[in-house]
């Protein structure tokens, strides 16, 4: 849960409490304006013009009047890119109302005179029974839930609470008094429960099905676009299933489901044999019905075991992975699971691996996309790392790729072939709302469609929803077959690109901004498009509709709580040819990329889940090569992609990206333009982290020459180019080249930005690093009182150092919450001080929160969490803990290898750590041969003189003379 609070300089932060105890707070309850605070404007400092700002200020000053530091206000407190925490959320909502000190109600269709100073009831009563707030739906909850709800005007004044108006609000809304006054809900029937809702109106009209869930005390997925009826009745599945073996499936059972007998007959002989695990795929074209035949496999094994556990997993990157386990966990309340430090696929797998967890069937749905982690693809999916092994389990998964299933399930595998026309037939008929007369028309409809289940599905939703006959459509097909240019792939495909095309040309008729989704939708990645990214439109529900239109021709799949869209593949290349076909490719990019250059954040912490979920379509848009070189929006999204896969520790991709901006902007304005140094700098910086220190040299001298010339010597980027410069020289053990930059920028900067200036203390710590690697302690710790806490480590004034470093991280923690990268660091400070001081249990606890914190934020790959790792190992060899240290060190090794490089300095220096290991715990000769291959690679990268190389070659010096003593001793 995340809590908002003004500082002593009125500034509003954010503390993420979750995993943590939860401070008293207070709540907001209002209803939605078209102008309201977001989390993006909390992250990035921005919205305080807003209208909906001001109930931020409000419930602040009201919350300090009450003596509450904390505050929670849903329009702002939940990062509604982040999919897994908007789920949480949700499911969690009337918990949150529940558990607050104090709600406070904004009626901000209330006013009241401010010259009155007694406020009467008579003046505002009537307006407070006439309020939209108790209309709404969400409302509900927020009424009852918490223990004390007070009511406020526009003004901010005072009109009760919900004791004292407790008879005026069940005349409202007829919610008995007992229940206003906090009586179990359970003490009141299903039907009077349901009754609080009569009147009451959402946005949404599954929304008054979804209200209710905290009232009745369940969780559940969020589908709009069923209806309300739909949403009241799984309501109504969720509450009998409450003490029942779960049954995790997002979709009903298909009613139009007909055939494939074979196939499920084949599929269930090869599941729960008693062996093992059994594991079976199912594979085929696309639109050929994998995901339908696995669908009613779900219900068919349920109605065959009462007691199995069944799980459908959603499977398109490592994001939806976690959300489906995050909420298999929850469902089967596996401890640990509301805790934000966990890794939650690895608390599935662990229990579903368990005899205890009993019978269990598990469902991945592989999207075309997904892809199985190879060395070449580090960042795709990973499936296997995560898949539980019990002999009472079974897995199925759906997917195109033959060379996927083979890998998955090995000789396990189900080919789905071409439906026959029997089949067809009987699918045509159950999807058409009005029955076929003509069965010849039918029969040769179904040929032109090459029975493919997905182009039946999209003509018998185009003829459903334009009321047509079969011999009309028949015509429509024969007309239009004649426009698909390009084939897809083979003839079956094609079907689904004429009947994507007789819907599509209806729909530019019928709804043009409908079309335009289309359209641009086909520029970006096909799954999980947030509707936020679509163009902007007035009013919104214009574009609600254009959804809708495109829902209603199955053109799209609306995802949980209609936050975004899924494009099946055949209708996302059919409307891509289009565009091809109409040479309309290159304009649609270019507003792709205007829109996404809109709405991608800057790169800092709390963006990381909005920029994350917009990487797969920037990657997607930027991958369109015939976009002119010289285009400014292009470039500036090319160097914002860049930078955010840079703050995600990815340098080997971000280097390609700032690259490619470096030369945009070099053939569009020439080698002196701002931006083309700044993207070389940046470019300098992907060479310095991996280790590449002359190619980073190179570039760094001449963005250092170039801003002397063009800048001037005192500009702040000429001083960061030399500072950078310097950095390099002292990974390369050049420590008086590194100095003598270092004097020149500290210098400078005292002169420009002044003594205390950030920026200068910063180049002050560099020089006392130098001199630090160079032994001169002395000199470090005068240089400077105010890097006291560097100096006073090298002195082994320990306390003095510990003192300030938790001073700094708890006001980072405080401002900028527990998980920020800065935050992370200070804690890796302080038990890098207690390390020194030999306070081993103090540092190791500090060290596991950083790693374990770094693994789940910036991922296992991240230089950050690498760093972490080496350090904990560090810490377990000084306790000699032999066996931990080891397993860590090698884990790290491996990463550091395959993600850095053999060799990389860091992965050098992990090498050496592990052999050093391994010299304690007398493997000696592995520990031998490990430090020569460190020493060797030292000398060919770094160089024979670097301190590094000369410190492991003294290593392996003494250790071979070690051995050889031993050899002589044994021949004597």
């Amino acid at each position: 849960m995340r809590l908002l609070h003004f500082d002593s300089s009125e500034r509003l932060t954010q503390t993420n409490f979750s995993g943590k105890t939860i401070p008293p707070y207070a709540i907001l309850s209002h209803t939605w304006g078209g102008d309201e605070f977001l989390f993006e404007d909390l992250v990035n400092g921005t919205g305080k013009s807003k209208v909906g700002y001001e109930k931020i200020l409000f419930s602040g000053e009201q919350a300090a009047r009450d003596h509450l530091q904390y505050f929670w206000v849903d329009t702002c407190c939940i990062d509604k890119w982040n999919l897994r925490e908007l789920s949480s959320a949700i499911n969690s909502m009337f918990r949150w109302y529940r558990n607050a000190s104090k709600c406070y109600v904004y009626l901000s269709d209330i006013s009241t005179p401010i010259t009155d100073e007694q406020l009467h009831q008579s003046v505002w009563e009537a307006s407070f029974r006439k309020s939209r707030w108790f209309t709404r739906g969400w409302t509900l909850q927020e009424l009852i839930a918490p223990a004390s709800v007070e009511f406020f005007s526009l003004e901010r004044r005072r009109l009760g609470d919900k004791e004292s108006l407790e008879q005026q609000v069940y005349e409202i809304t007829g919610i008995p008094v007992a229940a206003l006054r906090g009586d179990p809900l359970e003490n009141f029937s299903v039907g009077d429960r349901r009754a609080w809702t009569v009147g009451r109106q959402t946005t949404q009209e599954e929304d008054i099905a979804y209200s209710l869930i905290g009232i009745f005390g369940v969780s559940m997925e969020f589908r709009y676009g069923e209806g309300k009826e739909r949403a009241l009745n799984r309501l109504q599945e969720e509450m009998e299933k409450a003490n029942t073996t779960p049954f995790i499936v997002p979709f009903d059972r298909n009613a139009r489901f007909v055939g494939r007998e074979s196939q499920l007959a084949d599929l269930r002989r090869k599941l729960f044999v008693g062996v093992s695990i059994t594991k079976v795929a199912i594979t085929g074209s696309g639109g050929i019905g994998k995901t339908q035949l696995a669908l009613e496999l779900a219900y068919r094994i349920r109605e065959e075991f009462k007691n199995c556990l069944v799980f459908w997993i959603p499977t398109s990157d490592m994001e939806s992975l976690h959300q489906a386990y995050a909420y298999i966990a929850q469902r089967l309340s596996i401890p640990g699971w509301d805790d934000e430090k966990a890794d939650v696929k690895k608390l599935v797998q662990l229990y579903l691996s368990k005899e205890s967890a009993g019978q269990w069937l598990l469902v991945f749905d592989i999207t075309d996309e997904a892809r199985l982690e190879t060395a070449e693809s580090s960042q795709a999916i990973s499936l296997i790392e995560y898949l539980p092994v019990s002999d009472q389990g079974a897995i199925v998964f759906t997917t195109t790729d033959r060379i996927t299933a083979v890998t998955l399930a090995l000789q396990d595998i189900v080919e789905l072939p071409e439906i026959e026309q029997d089949l067809a037939q009987r699918m045509l008929k159950m999807c058409l709302i009005s029955p076929a007369n003509e069965q010849e028309v039918a029969d040769l409809l179904l040929k032109e469609l090459a029975y493919l289940p997905l182009a039946i599905v999209q003509a018998a939703a185009y003829i459903n929803f334009n009321k047509i006959t079969l011999r009309q459509y028949l015509l429509l097909l024969a007309e239009q077959k004649k426009k698909v240019v390009k084939p897809i792939s083979k003839e079956c495909e094609n079907a689904i690109a004429t009947t994507w095309l007789i819907s599509f040309e209806q729909i530019r008729h019928q709804d043009t901004l409908a079309a335009d989704y289309l359209l641009f939708m086909a520029c970006v990645d096909p799954t999980d498009v947030p509707l936020a990214l679509l163009p902007a439109t007035s009013p919104r529900e214009k574009g609600i509709d254009a959804v809708g239109t495109l829902d209603a021709y199955s053109f799209v799949t609306k995802r949980t709580a209609e936050s975004a869209l899924d494009l099946h593949r055949l209708v996302h290349l059919s409307t891509r040819n289009w565009l091809k076909n109409q040479e309309l490719l290159s304009q649609w990019t270019q507003v792709a990329i205007t829109r996404l250059l809109e709405v991608f954040p800057d790169s800092n912490h709390g963006n990381r889940s909005k920029w994350r979920r917009l990487l797969p379509h920037t990657t997607f848009a930027l991958s369109f090569g015939h976009l002119r070189q010289e285009n400014g929006a292009r470039t500036n999204l090319v160097y914002k992609y860049a930078t955010a896969l840079f703050s995600d520790g990815r340098f080997n991709e971000a280097e390609l990206y700032f690259n490619d901006a470096l030369q945009s902007w070099k053939e569009m304005f020439g080698q002196e333009y701002p931006n083309t140094l700044t993207s070389m700098a940046m470019l300098a910086s992907t060479y310095w982290n991996q280790g590449r220190w002359k190619e980073a040299e190179d570039l760094e001298v001449q963005v250092m020459e170039t801003s002397k010339r063009v800048l001037g010597q005192e500009h702040p980027n000429t001083l960061t180019s030399i500072a950078n410069l310097a950095s390099t020289y002292r990974n390369q053990g050049r420590w008086k080249e590194a100095e003598d930059l270092e004097v020149q920028v500290i210098e400078t900067r005292k002169k420009v930005l002044g003594q205390e200036h950030p920026n200068t203390l910063t180049s002050i710590a560099n020089l006392a690093s130098t001199y630090k690697y160079q032994g001169r302690w002395k000199e470090a710790e005068e240089l400077q009182a105010t890097q006291l806490e560097i100096c006073s480590r090298n002195q082994g004034r320990w306390k003095e150092a510990e003192d300030l470093e938790v001073q700094v991280m708890e006001t980072r923690k405080k401002v900028l919450g527990q998980e920020h990268p800065d935050t992370l660091t200070s804690i890796a400070n302080l038990a890098a001080t207690y390390w020194n001081q030999g306070c081993w249990k103090e540092a190791e606890d500090f060290e596991v929160q950083v790693m374990e914190t770094s693994k789940r934020v910036l991922g296992q790959e991240h230089p950050n969490t690498l760093t972490s790792m080496t350090n904990l190992a560090s810490t377990y060899q000084y306790q000699e803990r032999w066996k931990e240290a080891e397993e860590l060190q090698a884990t790290e090794l491996e990463i550091c290898s395959r993600v850095l490089g053999q060799e990389h300095p860091d992965t050098l220096t992990s090498m050496a750590n592990l052999a050093l290991i391994w010299k304690r715990n007398s493997r000696d000769i592995d520990a031998l041969k490990l430090m020569k291959q460190c020493v060797e690679a030292r000398a060919r990268i770094l160089g024979a003189n670097h301190p590094y190389t000369l410190s492991s070659s003294t290593m392996l010096v003494v250790w071979q003379t070690e051995e050889l003593e031993i050899s002589t001793s044994a021949d004597r």
